[in-house]
């Protein structure tokens, strides 16, 4: 009897190809990840990719945009 694959976690990625960045060269303003969330997305695990997801979902908020 063979034991059961663990089901992968479905955190996919944020991007929507719309790869430009910020200002500061830091920032997508597609996805809202930093050039080290974007470079470390593949290898984080589900927990760190939450993590980032909180994170853009804070960078993304009202209440941090700037004024246009």
């Amino acid at each position: 009897m063979t034991s059961p694959q663990p089901v992968p976690d479905p955190i996919v990625s944020p991007c929507i190809a719309v790869c430009s960045l910020d200002a500061t060269g830091q920032v997508c303003l597609g996805c809202h990840r930093t050039i080290d969330e974007i470079t470390a997305w593949s290898t984080l695990t589900p927990a760190e990719r939450r993590a980032v997801l909180q994170a853009v979902a804070a960078r993304n908020s009202p209440q941090t945009q700037e004024p246009a």
